[in-house]
Parts: C-alpha cells; sequence; structure tokens
C-alpha cells in the first residue's frame, strides 16, 4: 500500500470517527456469576482480617456474590506449605519440584481455616475455579531500585523469605514472570493475584515504600502487557490502602479522588490522586484497620466479577487492536497507535502488543486501519 492511499484512508476515517463516534467493546460487566463459583484464598494474617465478618468483610461480600470461599492459612498441609506466602516462596507454589503435590491439594480444598468469615452453606463441588493469592505487608520491604528489570535464569530469592538479602525489586519481578509461565498452562484456572499491604510509616522508610510503590505498579501495568491470555489478574490491594477518608477508621471508597484499584463508570479504574506510599490505614501496626478492608472489598469484588466474566467469555487472546488493554476498541486507541506511529510514545503508555493484528510484533499502520474499521462501524 502506498503512502498517498494510506493517508487517504487514515483521513477518510478519521472524518467518519468525528461523525459516528462508535465504540466496540468487549461484553464484559462487574455482575456476579450466575451460578456459584469456587474460590480459594492463599493467604495469612492480613488476609485473615480482610476475610473476617467484623473487620474486612471480604468473605461476606464473596458469599454475596455468588462465591463459594475456601481459605489456607498458617500449618496448611501438605509440608505446611500454607507457612510460605512470601513473594518468594511463590516459586515454591507453582513452579518448584514439589508444585504439583501443592496445587492439587490447593485445588481439591473446600476448607476454611476458621470460623471468622462466612461463607456459602452448599459446596457446589469440583475443584476450585479461581486461585487468590497475597503476601503480608513485610514483602513491601523491597531493597534494589524503583526501576530494576526483572531477574531472569536462576533467582536467588526463589523460596525465600520477606527477610532474605535478596528481597530487591528485580528479584521479586523475577518470580512473577517465572510463575506466569505455570499459569500459562492452566487456562482452567483465574489466578488472581493481591499485592501486598503496604506498611506503616513506623516500620519503613521512603526508599524502601517508593521501591513498593514501583513494583506493585509494575504488576499492574507492565507484567501482563503482553501476556495473551485472560486467566491471571492483578488488584493492587496496597494502592487501595494508600489514601483514606481522614484517618484510618473512615476510608474513601466510593470518593473521586484518592488512590483507587476499581470497576468505575463501566471500565477498570487505577488511580493515584494522592502521593503517598505507606499504609494509610495503620492498626497499631502494619495490618490494615477494618475501614481498609472494607475500601478494598468493596473494590476488589466488583473487579472480581469483571475479571471471571472477561475470562469466562472464552477468550484465550487478547482483543486485537485494543492497544491500551481497557478492553473497549475505541477512540483511545486511536490516537495511541498515531503517537506510535509519530514516535511520541515511546513505551509511557501502557502498550498491549498481543493487540497486533499481523502478527508482527508491533503496532504499525495496519493496526491503525483495522482499529479505525472497527470504531467507524465498517467492521
Amino acid at each position: 500500500m502506498n503512502c498517498k492511499k494510506t493517508i487517504g484512508i487514515i483521513m477518510t476515517m478519521c472524518l467518519m470517527l468525528l461523525t459516528a463516534g462508535s465504540i466496540y467493546a468487549l461484553e464484559c460487566n462487574s455482575a456476579p456469576p450466575d451460578s456459584p463459583v469456587k474460590l480459594i484464598f492463599i493467604h495469612h494474617s492480613s488476609g485473615e482480617n480482610w476475610l473476617t465478618d467484623d473487620n474486612g468483610g471480604l468473605g461476606t461480600a464473596l458469599r454475596d456474590n455468588n462465591y463459594f470461599v475456601s481459605d489456607t492459612n498458617y500449618g496448611w498441609v501438605p509440608n505446611s506449605i500454607g507457612d510460605n506466602t512470601d513473594i518468594g516462596h511463590w516459586y515454591d507454589w507453582f513452579a518448584g519440584p514439589d508444585s504439583s503435590l501443592y496445587l492439587n491439594a490447593l485445588y481439591n480444598e473446600s476448607s476454611k481455616s476458621g470460623d471468622f468469615y462466612s461463607r456459602m452453606s452448599h459446596d457446589p463441588g469440583g475443584e476450585n475455579e479461581i486461585i487468590m493469592f497475597k503476601s503480608c505487608f513485610p514483602n513491601s520491604y523491597l531493597r534494589g531500585n524503583p526501576q530494576d528489570p526483572p531477574t531472569t535464569g536462576n533467582n536467588p530469592l526463589y523460596g525465600q523469605g520477606y527477610d532474605s538479602e535478596f528481597m530487591t525489586v528485580a528479584n521479586a519481578k523475577g518470580i512473577y514472570n517465572d510463575i506466569l509461565t505455570y499459569f500459562t498452562s492452566k487456562q482452567d484456572k483465574l489466578f488472581i493475584v493481591i499485592t501486598a499491604p503496604p506498611q506503616g510509616a513506623f516500620e519503613t522508610d521512603a526508599e524502601h515504600a517508593a521501591n513498593a510503590r514501583a513494583f506493585n505498579n509494575w504488576l499492574v501495568n507492565d507484567w501482563l502487557k503482553n501476556y495473551p491470555y485472560r486467566n491471571v489478574a492483578v488488584f493492587d490491594f496496597y494502592n487501595v490502602l494508600t489514601s483514606n477518608g481522614g484517618n484510618p477508621d473512615t476510608n474513601d471508597a466510593g470518593q473521586e479522588t484518592g488512590n483507587h484499584h476499581r470497576w468505575h463508570n463501566g471500565s477498570v479504574q487505577h488511580i493515584q490522586t494522592l502521593s503517598n506510599n505507606m499504609s494509610s490505614y495503620p492498626s497499631g501496626d502494619s495490618h490494615p484497620s477494618a475501614a481498609g478492608g472494607q475500601k478494598a472489598a468493596a473494590e476488589f469484588v466488583p473487579l472480581l466479577n469483571y475479571f471471571y466474566n472477561l475470562w469466562k467469555q472464552g477468550g484465550t487472546t487478547a482483543c486485537p487492536g485494543n492497544i491500551n488493554g481497557d478492553d473497549k476498541i475505541d477512540l483511545n486507541d486511536v490516537i495511541l497507535a498515531l503517537r506510535i506511529l509519530a514516535g511520541v510514545d515511546t513505551g509511557t503508555s501502557i502498550i498491549r502488543l498481543c493487540a497486533d493484528v499481523n502478527n508482527d510484533g508491533k503496532i504499525g499502520i495496519e493496526e491503525l486501519i483495522y482499529i479505525l474499521q472497527i470504531v467507524a462501524g465498517l467492521r
């Protein structure tokens, strides 16, 4: 296709966009599942508080959205692997030599670790479909530098706890990259990463807190950027807990400002308007207060519904043309494609190469034309 013809097509499409203004969106929403879904949550004390009926209330919220919830805590077998939930331990759970032993038990677990949360009275049967896993707040004390790239190859953080000298931004990123290989092989499961909660100002410092912020932003914005499937998602528990409604016992759920990760006005919103990298909900230590847990539950459950609906939609690859990953093909994708073609955007935006239309590994003219045709209603 010659240059003049290409320019002509683009100009024509742009004019049609101005008059049509249509949006092509995936059929996804935040409605609860129609029938009960089995979910298991790997956690320790912060997760327990979050689940607890008279604390964070997550267990009740999940029950009321048609999830049958089980969980693991300290002492869960085999091999007391339930004791180990730090970032380095996720290698043991999902990629280590005994991972098949742990995961077979996990997928078939239907018990509660205690009576602190309510759940559906009837077990719908079968394996757990959704696997949620979370590390506790000491994992927000990361060494290194905020923009360090992921460690590749043999990672010294494998199997290590939060107090390891190898607990760095680079090694933590490397762990998540390594376990993503396993997730690729398990399209019948939905894996939900819950980021570690922030530490209070009395347990961290500006440098380590900034590292935690950068790492969790990487998980949300970059880790899955080129992952071509929908069976992995991230909830930024950390970000949600870095703004409150005026004090640790008052949350800012539902407010337009603040730090949030939620389903908002029909799409996913991950926003930070308050510059703060430490806990806004301390409770004597870094365990989030009940108000913080309740905010997180209110923001997480609709997002979980969205993640589940998107996964169950049957699509195994990301949407062609959806460059910014918001599951809508609209003018935002047109603008981003134009910026990429003009060399203006060199990676500052979230760019999903799995939106590539012709499998050439880049966003180019063909992607732009494809997006324009969809938005103009020609596809």
